[in-house]
């Protein structure tokens, strides 16, 4: 039987299990992948605890299978599916599925695999980068802009620390000392994290895309006369409105999915994979991403 690593209920580290699952079949407008390789967001650990994305509502069934963003070869299409087929390399946001054999993917949310982009990277798409993509977008930055990005050495910071000089803004990066070489190495200049931080910032900003939340983002808050350049994925939304900011708009589609492979074709983004797991270790992985100390992005591969 399919594998896969799954949480039997929400609580800790001890929910998680690898177990055998039946093999999923698409319902019409669905494809069944392959898995080859899964992201691991931090959004993952978080899901195993009872968090809810804004909006998502119902009961969760359970065991639940980890995993936000696969990559993988179609293996069967469902009803109605047109553009995708059996032994298309492709990649997207799973309906169920993730770190697994097997997932099931809807045809508005996944893309084709470009040639050039391996399944590793390519599994770091679809949370991580076009979450960065989207809130360049949305923060609609001028040139030479400044933008302090918050949690620059994890997986989404290091998107959005690349997509945003790709875009010609200066990029003010606050990340762990441990992590200063590789925010300088995307083009950003480093500023240590910790107690004091806002009094080692080298100038204004103009622009805060935040991904810790908490007190840091309250702290940006404080560095920005115009709110509306205050954004947060790491923030419920009642927290940041309260700070006249917002989160990170979605979009959630195919398009923004290719927009973002198309970006690691031309060189304007490396997914900085620092490390890859088996599906045997997920564990490890979804650890060193839950513990904070991962540098960039974190994939399980799945093999053959």
């Amino acid at each position: 039987m399919p594998k896969a690593y799954v949480f039997t209920r929400y609580g800790g580290p001890e929910a998680e299990a690898l177990v055998d699952v039946d093999r999923p079949s698409p319902d019409p407008g669905q494809v069944l992948v392959a898995v080859r390789a899964a992201g691991v967001n931090p959004v993952d650990w978080k899901q195993r605890t009872g968090y809810r994305r804004p909006g998502e509502s119902g009961e969760r069934d359970f065991p639940a299978y980890f995993g936000n963003e696969v990559s993988g070869v179609v293996e069967e299409v469902g009803e109605g599916v047109e553009g995708f087929a059996v032994g298309d390399a492709v990649f997207g946001r799973p309906v169920v599925g993730g770190y697994s054999e097997y997932a099931l993917v809807s045809v508005d949310l996944i893309a084709h695999k470009p040639d050039a982009l391996s399944f590793t990277d390519a599994a770091t798409l679809p949370v991580a980068a076009v979450t960065a993509y989207d809130g360049i977008r949305q923060l609609d930055l001028p040139t030479g802009a400044t933008l302090l990005v918050t949690g620059a050495g994890g997986g989404v910071g290091v998107a959005v620390v690349q997509i945003a000089r790709a875009q010609g803004l200066r990029v003010v990066g606050l990340a762990s000392e441990a992590k200063k070489d590789l925010v300088e190495s995307l083009g950003a200049e480093h500023v240590a994290s910790g107690p004091g931080w806002t009094g080692r910032l080298p100038g204004g900003v103009d622009g805060v895309y935040d991904l810790v939340g908490g007190d840091v983002l309250e702290e940006a808050a404080t560095l920005l006369t115009d709110r509306t350049r205050l954004i947060t994925a790491g923030a419920p939304p009642e927290v940041v409105e309260k700070l006249g900011g917002a989160r990170v708009a979605r979009v959630r589609t195919s398009e923004r999915l290719a927009a973002a492979a198309d970006l690691v074709v031309r060189g304007d983004l490396d997914p900085q994979v620092t490390q890859t797991f088996p599906l045997e270790r997920a564990g490890e992985a979804l650890r060193a991403v839950e513990e904070g100390h991962a540098r960039g992005k974190i994939v399980i591969e799945v093999a053959k």
